[in-house]
């Protein structure tokens, strides 16, 4: 018998990539006065383009084709971004670009924060018998 359903599960990895994505604009701002340093992002958008082949169909005659593959289940990525100078130090770290996705971050982790809390409140509604 399964407890709980996947929200928890899929809240648990949202958080996991709102940390990873906050601790590398803090990275980037870390180091916007170090040369020849390239900032880093966390993509959640191109490991779920990647993951939609994994995608299983019900194969109802022996003659249909199979969909597997087999590629890794990982939530996200961090890529280096070596395509753009903003400095003559050959850093390419924007500040104000840092800042704003700090904020946008922020907002979404606490947002996060907020339905998970919501679901623990249900489950304690749930086990005090609705009071």
């Amino acid at each position: 018998m399964k407890l709980f359903n996947n929200t928890f599960r899929t809240l648990e990895q949202s958080l996991q990539y709102a940390s990873a994505k906050n601790e590398t604009i803090s990275n980037n701002i870390a180091n916007v006065d170090t040369p020849n340093y390239k900032s880093k992002n966390v993509m959640f958008k191109s490991v779920l383009n990647d993951s939609m082949s994994d995608l299983a169909a019900q194969r109802t005659h022996p003659k249909h084709i199979p969909f597997t593959s087999q590629s890794e289940n990982k939530p996200f990525e961090t890529v280096t971004n070596s395509t753009t100078n903003y400095n003559h130090n050959g850093n390419n770290v924007d500040m104000d670009k840092e800042m704003a996705n700090l904020a946008k971050n922020q907002i979404y982790y606490q947002s996060l924060i907020d339905r998970l809390n919501g679901k623990f409140g249900s489950l304690q509604t749930v086990i005090r018998g609705g009071r």
